[in-house]
């Protein structure tokens, strides 16, 4: 495959300048979306960065580094980015098990497996991964992240073990000694977030919630003694300060990259179905169109640079970005300013995020959890084929009860395997001999084009192909054969619905042949079109069935077949009779 790099990677913001394109309006615009982004950034960036195992400043820089990175460099004139809830599972499992060291290392490779898909032209695949994955393990996050913010929504002081299953018998176990101030916290933060929407659809519920819950936690811990478990609590290191990051190179050996693969493809494949998705979304609500592979080479490169100044893995955030459209976006310039406001708050306003109260952040995280349950649309499919269903759930506990890494990629395997079941279910092949050519026009089964008026001479079969001859399809050649007549002298396969053929359908009909040739029938293929027939030139195929004996159409095919016929009662000797 080859590969240019001019052609596959043209960011959208550079196509913005020149001969007029960008206007002094249009940065108004932008401006003003921008600052709306920001704010509402800012209290999803330090949750999520706190539910992920890592500190609020970390979420806070990869909003920053992420989110200016993937606006100068994706496929989008909308999407925004920086760190999301379907990263939460994986990024918090990455950082108990291998540290930060590990976590940085892992999105660095995940950076790299974006940009060479990108650079490979990947972007359309991952448009056809089948919806009851993507709801399966979307769903699953979401109630992951939903089961993990508990002990902060009910202000359980217990060390809550990992794994859904042992959550919940901790909590039913502890469920005696919730806090109630906390519990409140909580509920009332809870129903702000809900209902703050009748107010103002611009100011967003979650960052009111954060300011009112901070403003509560200060007072009542002066006044009425009420202490309430915060940012700063959790994080004492930051009372002193955030020093700006600096670049860090990760430690890493072979052993260390070797188990880091595999989630580390996991972040790629979770970044790509997601980022690609919002862009998708974003298309269908402003009509324009994103490069999808651009954009794998943008996510990409926030994800090898975000993670040496501390961050953690990002993609595209539907969310911020459909606020941003909503709120008059017009180009990728609305992300970068979304970048320099989440900055200026780091640099002046950080401070004063260590009294934040936890409680405020899980009901925050809860309303995240519950937007990405899709629950209506994983309703719906329930409702669909058995296959459907089966992959849903599947997908679904596998994310809840086992790991997101697994579910992926027990997903992606689904997925080839949904594809090739769909075609073989749309491709067949069949014998049609003579009766059965006859009776074609009068068949209610029969396709439009089937309805030829063909002879099919007495000892000739007609073998047809109808779709792609692949691996899930060529066995069937050797099914047909079996219990088939016996005076069958010559076999045309009729190929001319066939697009491509993979190695195991030479392999297949290679053997067909060797088979048929052994019992003294001569194979003729028709309808070859100049794709196959390539195909079967590279392997020598078309060599040893003849250039005689493929043909472009089924009228020649069977004239030779006649011919065939006609030779062999001739070299057949004459009966005499005996006297």
């Amino acid at each position: 495959m080859g590969i240019g790099i001019g052609k596959t990677f043209r960011p959208k913001f550079f196509s913005l300048f020149g001969k007029g394109r960008y206007s002094s309006s249009l940065f108004a615009s932008d401006l003003a979306a921008g600052v709306i982004v920001g704010i509402i950034a800012l209290p999803l960036a330090i949750a999520f960065g706190i539910a992920s195992g890592v500190s609020p400043q970390q979420g806070l820089i990869t909003a920053i580094i992420a989110g200016f990175l993937v606006s100068v460099f994706g496929g989008s004139r909308y999407l925004i980015g920086g760190p999301t809830g379907a990263f939460i599972v994986i990024v918090s499992g990455i950082v108990a098990q291998y540290g930060m060291q590990g976590l940085i290392l892992a999105t660095i490779m995940a950076g790299i497996f974006l940009v060479v898909m990108g650079l490979c032209r990947m972007g359309a695949i991952f448009r056809f991964i089948p919806y009851p994955i993507v709801v399966g393990f979307t769903s699953g996050i979401a109630l992951t992240i939903f089961s993990t913010q508990i002990k902060d929504f009910i202000g359980l002081d217990v060390q809550v073990p990992s794994g859904f299953i042992p959550e919940w018998i901790c909590y039913i176990t502890n469920i005696g000694s919730l806090d109630i101030a906390e519990t409140v916290m909580s509920t009332c933060c809870l129903l702000v977030i809900i209902f703050w929407g009748r107010i103002s659809k611009k100011i967003p519920g979650s960052l009111i919630a954060l300011l009112l819950a901070t403003a509560a936690s200060f007072l009542l811990s002066k006044f009425a003694g009420i202490e309430f478990a915060t940012i700063g609590s959790r994080f004492p290191e930051l009372a002193a300060g955030l020093p700006m990051p600096k670049p860090e190179a990760p430690h890493f050996d072979y052993q260390t990259i070797k188990d880091l693969v595999s989630p580390a493809f996991t972040i790629a494949i979770l970044c790509a179905v997601e980022s690609l998705l919002a862009a998708m979304v974003a298309d269908g609500v402003t009509g324009h169109r994103h490069d999808s592979n651009t954009e794998l080479i943008g996510q990409g490169i926030a994800n090898i640079v975000t993670p040496l100044f501390g961050g953690i893995p990002a993609t595209g955030a539907l969310a911020r970005t459909m606020a941003g459209i909503n709120n008059g976006s017009k180009s990728p310039v609305t992300g970068i300013v979304h970048a320099v406001i989440l900055l200026l708050i780091y640099l002046f306003l950080m401070p004063y995020v260590i009294y934040v109260p936890l409680s405020c952040l899980a009901a925050i995280l809860v309303v995240v959890a519950y937007n990405m349950s899709e629950w209506r649309s994983f309703r719906y499919l329930l409702k669909a084929d058995r296959s459907d269903v089966a992959v849903l759930l599947i997908t679904f506990f596998l994310t809840v009860l086992v790991d997101l890494t697994v579910a992926i990629e027990i997903g992606v395997l689904l997925a080839v395997v949904l594809f090739v079941k769909r075609v073989m279910e749309t491709s067949s092949i069949r014998v049609i001999d003579e009766d059965r050519m006859a009776a074609t026009e009068n068949d209610e089964m029969a396709r439009i084009d089937d309805t030829e008026r063909l002879s099919i001479p007495h000892g000739v079969e007609v073998y047809e192909i109808d779709g792609p001859f692949f691996f899930g399809l060529a066995s069937r050649l050797e099914e047909l054969e079996e219990g088939r007549k016996q005076d069958v002298k010559v076999r045309i396969v009729r190929m001319r619905k066939v697009s491509f053929m993979d190695s195991t359908g030479i392999r297949n009909l290679r053997n067909f042949c060797i088979r048929t040739s052994k019992r003294g029938i001569r194979v003729i293929l028709s309808g070859v079109n100049p794709q196959v027939m390539s195909t079967l030139h590279k392997s020598g195929l078309d060599q040893e069935i003849g250039a005689d004996y493929i043909f472009p159409h089924i009228i020649p095919a069977l004239a030779k077949a006649n011919e065939c016929l006609m030779q062999r009662h001739s070299q057949q000797p004459e009966s005499r009779p005996r006297g």
